[in-house]
């Protein structure tokens, strides 16, 4: 969830809480006060009878009110408390209605009386539920304009920052492109920008002195390379060498190789993540894995593997070289991590090349199989091959992704 919905979220549900409260107070509040109003009413009521039965020293007469009901009635003396009570209006020819009552009493000595006085409370309801409506009316508009508000509001000032995550999306350390300058009057989105401008600066500064230094390390290595191969050819054909010194010079001689190779992937690696082979062209994949496939063959049977393929037709916009490349990596490592007499299947539709090998019993760890010189202990390789193989299909917007379904490890590549 984006952080303006999880405030915005947040917001709405923090505003509707607060004002649900203050509404119900507001409410009961009002409520209270016109209830007020209503026994003040009574009261006066109360104190005109008084007056009459103080003047008079009789009750007064009972008329019939649209509004306000009277009764008098004898009862035994002190029995009466004095308290205002909700009841029932009866009016006359229509329904009951909810009413406000005031009992009290007077003592006119030779008798006791109970007064009820009753009033309705139907137009002070009606009052109440008019200015409720009008107050939630008001707090709807209130939550509405919140809304719209936070939204205009907040997604202006916020742009600044999603520009520079738009930046860092399409950061990459080999591309000359410089971050563009922001134009923020908020304090912490420039220093935001500025810290990620000297980031990117000091990543393309760092990665640009380390692919210089294995540029150099690389072409550097090849000469010395060379002479200790030619070294020794003449030194394995040389005649009255022993068993002993054979084996050492077919052990360095092997050792050289692997050097070689080692020094060639990073050079390749150098290209491929710079992107320096970029002579595209439309690469039909089932030719050419068909004709990888026939490459191997000889290596294929030497380990007694089994292979099988079923490939439909799928043409690529790519570097026919590093797919060539990217095959012969991933067949070398089916092969290389496949035990006698297994099994490697390889699948081409429309959407996927799939290779499918036979091998340990258990997952490689996704996290490492694509990094730099990872490889088991019982390989021989580089350790660059699938990291090349990676970088590849990343420059053709490829995606190369591991999958393990007992007993085969899957290498399948998304066009």
């Amino acid at each position: 969830m984006k952080l303006l919905d999880r405030y915005n979220r947040v917001n709405l549900i923090a505003a509707i809480i607060i004002m649900l409260i203050t509404g119900g107070i507001y409410y009961l509040a009002i409520s209270s006060i016109l209830i007020n109003e209503k026994d003040k009413s009574l009261e006066v009521e109360e104190h005109e009878i008084f007056d009459y039965v103080n003047l008079n020293h009789r009750l007064p007469q009972v008329f019939e009110s649209p509004d306000q009901q009277i009764s008098f009635k004898q009862v035994p003396k002190n029995s009466v408390t004095r308290q205002f009570i909700n009841t029932i209006y009866y009016k006359k020819y229509n329904e009951p209605e909810s009413g406000r009552g005031l009992i009290s009493f007077i003592d006119m000595g030779n008798a006791y009386y109970r007064i009820l006085i009753v009033e309705s409370k139907v137009e002070t309801e009606d009052l109440i539920q008019i200015i409720f409506s009008i107050t939630i009316g008001v707090i709807l508009l209130l939550l509405l304009a919140l809304v719209i508000i936070n939204r205009l509001i907040l997604n202006r000032l916020w742009q600044p920052f999603y520009n520079i995550l738009g930046e860092l999306k399409l950061f990459h350390v080999s591309d000359t492109r410089s971050i563009p300058t922001l134009d923020s009057s908020i304090d912490e989105f420039n220093e935001l920008h500025k810290e990620v401008s000297a980031m990117a600066t000091r990543v393309k500064q760092e990665y640009q002195n380390l692919k210089s230094f294995t540029e150099n390390a690389s072409h550097e290595l090849l000469t010395p390379i060379a002479i200790i191969n030619s070294k020794l050819d003449t030194l394995i054909q040389t005649e009255n060498l022993n068993e002993g010194q054979s084996k050492l010079l077919t052990d360095l001689y092997g050792a050289v190789n692997r050097l070689n190779r080692l020094n060639q992937s990073m050079l390749l690696l150098v290209k491929v993540e710079n992107n320096l082979l970029k002579d595209e062209n439309l690469v039909d994949i089932k030719a050419l894995t068909e004709e990888m496939v026939i490459q191997f063959e000889e290596i294929f049977q030497s380990k007694n593997l089994n292979v099988t393929y079923n490939l439909d037709e799928k043409q690529v916009y790519a570097n026919r070289h590093l797919m060539e490349i990217l095959l012969s990596n991933l067949l070398s490592n089916g092969i290389r991590h496949n035990y006698n007499g297994g099994e490697i299947k390889i699948e081409l539709n429309n959407e996927n090349l799939t290779i499918e090998n036979t091998g340990d019993e258990l997952s490689l760890k996704e996290e490492q199989i694509f990094t730099r010189f990872h490889k088991s202990s019982h390989s021989e390789g580089s350790g660059l091959g699938l990291t090349i193989s990676k970088q590849i299909c990343e420059n053709f917007n490829f995606s190369l992704n591991y999958n393990f379904q007992k007993p085969y490890h899957q290498f399948r590549i998304s066009f």
